[in-house]
């Protein structure tokens, strides 16, 4: 399930930075880290409101618009490793974290639009 999948995901950002050694992750991962931790707590919002139909939209809504911000994140985080990162053994690692964590959001997109799919159809 898509709810899975963002566990799935998150998991293997984190197992990255100890494959990788990452033991000081750059702000644009902490960054988009704290973004899929706001969109768990949506999502959570969302499910708990799940008999109160109307109610649950705000929050996919809002996963919605934290995926577009850590789009924006990821996006700039990669522009900017490849301006700075002279090393690029460290490039390639840091390049797969910010795209395994961005992947965990659309992820929690995904759950967000399946929430948002079952109220459409139960109203």
């Amino acid at each position: 399930s898509s709810l899975d999948d963002v566990l799935d995901f998150t998991n293997a950002a984190a197992n990255r930075l100890v494959m990788y050694k990452i033991t000081e992750p750059p702000p644009a991962a902490a960054e988009l880290a704290g973004l899929i931790v706001l969109q768990s707590e949506e999502l959570a919002r969302g499910v708990s409101l799940l008999e109160k139909n109307g109610a649950v939209l705000k929050h996919c809504d809002e996963v919605n618009r934290l995926e577009d911000e850590a789009d924006h994140v990821s996006r700039g985080a990669i522009a900017l490793l490849f301006d700075n990162e002279k090393d690029p053994i460290q490039l390639i690692k840091l390049k797969e974290l910010y795209e395994v964590l961005e992947v965990a959001t659309d992820k929690a997109e995904d759950a967000a639009n399946v929430l948002e799919a079952i109220v459409l159809k139960s109203a």
